[in-house]
């Protein structure tokens, strides 16, 4: 008996990068062109904290529908490595990386977890707290959360037919990781991953695919453009 939790209508993966790129838009209007501490910086902030969730979840679905892993993974290694020019402009000499980073070693945690689990469960463990530990050293964004949020989004959609209510298992990781950075972002970003159905949706080809990836870096620049134009002074500042 398949007791999933799958929704019969909903949202394919192509709406769920719309939703997250519009989320981290939002988040990054607020982290650089507000003033802390207002109920809209705040809201805007919670509001941007769906994104996370929903690139990791997505980074897992890649993973293990991708025809090519070490494509994937140099890919999102590649563009990490173009996004770090307009991160330190925006962040500064802060000991941070970006998000970018964050998926890439994700995505090499699965790689080599998918085949230590076939050989031994407290490797595939040990291998995970590894490169969570590496991720919090290396002070990319989200640290070692975000490598475990992509892990638990793997391991329960990789076992959905033999572990009962896998999907709902997704969240509650997922919501025990993130409440740190925001209960009701974490919350908001469940609800939405919930209706899901599995579809790849409009985005179609590698041309589209690697827009969204180089949206991340360009977002950025447009970011600098503006703040240097509207608000002089106000780059190199970060929470």
């Amino acid at each position: 008996m398949n007791m999933t939790l799958k929704p019969a209508f909903g949202l394919s993966g192509s709406a769920l990068k719309v939703i997250a790129m519009i989320s981290m838009v939002i988040d990054h209007i607020a982290l650089y062109m507000m003033e802390h501490g207002t109920v809209l910086y705040e809201t805007m902030r919670c509001v941007g904290r769906i994104a996370f969730p929903v690139f990791a979840f997505l980074i897992a679905e890649g993973f293990i529908h991708t025809k090519s892993r070490y494509r994937y993974f140099f890919t999102l290694l590649g563009f990490a490595v173009i996004s770090e020019i307009p991160w330190y402009l925006l962040n500064g000499a802060d000991g941070t990386h970006n998000v970018m980073f964050t998926l890439a070693l994700g995505v090499a945690t699965l790689m080599v977890l998918e085949n230590l689990l076939q050989r031994s469960m407290v490797l595939g463990f040990l291998w995970t707290l590894g490169m969570a530990g590496l991720a919090s050293w290396l002070g990319v964004d989200y640290e070692w959360r975000g490598i475990l949020v992509i892990v638990f989004f793997y391991l329960f959609n990789g076992f959905e037919h033999y572990l009962p209510y896998s999907r709902g298992m997704q969240f509650f990781c997922t919501f025990v990781l993130m409440i740190h950075y925001g209960g009701i972002g974490a919350i908001m970003a469940c609800m939405i991953l919930y209706v899901y159905n599995g579809t790849r949706g409009f985005v179609q080809g590698s041309i589209a695919q690697y827009g969204f990836y180089a949206f991340y870096p360009i977002h950025f620049i447009l970011f600098i453009q503006i703040c240097e134009r509207s608000f002089p002074g106000i780059l190199m500042f970060k929470l």
